[in-house]
């Protein structure tokens, strides 16, 4: 039976360094002795995420939406500027060091593929970083949604024409990606726990690993 190992991009194949690189963009031209880092970044997160559940926009601009709305939350003056320093950083991130050995590896005996909350314009260059050729790349700009919405795993599964039984995702985020893909009955998911949570038995069966590296023996390349 033909099987298609998906992934989730940014944090699972590419080091997404969003979070220093904002504190560099702001620390440029602000001063942040008094902010609270933590509480910011994680403010941050979680105005993208709830970004993203709502009516589809392109990702450049939930980007932009997201840091002015954190920013202000924490009196910092925004600037335009800021949010276009950030989405220009985003193509530049490059994946972690196992990444490129293993989907090598994968390809001997499976297609693979990317299901990306992204532009097609921004993980374009992020893919040439990677430098391994994937079947597919399918963002949200295609499937105008957003993960966790279902349609863009729907959309994912049109596009490549697969069953979700055919399907084997890997992904490091829960909210994301797990939680969805556990609701449409995917049968094989892997989790790359890359900074070391704890995990959960109301979302088993799903296979954990604390990088790629160990993907292509579990998966039998």
């Amino acid at each position: 039976m033909r099987q298609i190992v998906t992934f989730d991009a940014y944090a699972t194949l590419i080091n997404f360094e969003l979070a220093p690189t904002t504190l560099k963009v702001l620390a440029d031209r602000l001063d942040l002795d008094g902010l609270d880092v933590d509480e910011f970044l994680d403010d941050f997160r979680v105005m993208r995420f709830q970004a993203v559940l709502e009516a589809y926009r392109p990702y450049h601009e939930v980007l932009h939406s997201s840091l002015r709305n954190a920013m202000r939350l924490h009196g910092l003056e925004y600037r335009e500027s800021d949010g276009d320093a950030l989405v220009e950083a985003v193509p530049t991130f490059g994946p972690w060091p196992e990444v490129p050995d293993a989907l090598r590896a994968l390809k001997k005996k499976y297609e693979i593929a990317i299901i990306s909350n992204t532009d097609d314009n921004l993980i374009a260059r992020n893919v040439e970083n990677i430098g391994v050729e994937f079947d597919y790349v399918i963002t949200a700009q295609q499937a105008k949604a957003y993960k966790p919405d279902l349609q863009t795993f729907e959309y994912a599964f049109q596009t490549m024409d697969v069953d979700p039984s055919q399907v084997i995702h890997v992904a490091q985020g829960w909210e994301y990606d797990h939680i969805p893909t556990r609701d449409l009955g995917l049968q094989r998911r892997v989790w790359i726990n890359r900074y070391g949570r704890r995990g959960s038995s109301d979302y088993q069966p799903y296979d954990e690993l604390p990088d790629l590296s160990g993907l292509p023996a579990l998966l039998g390349c």
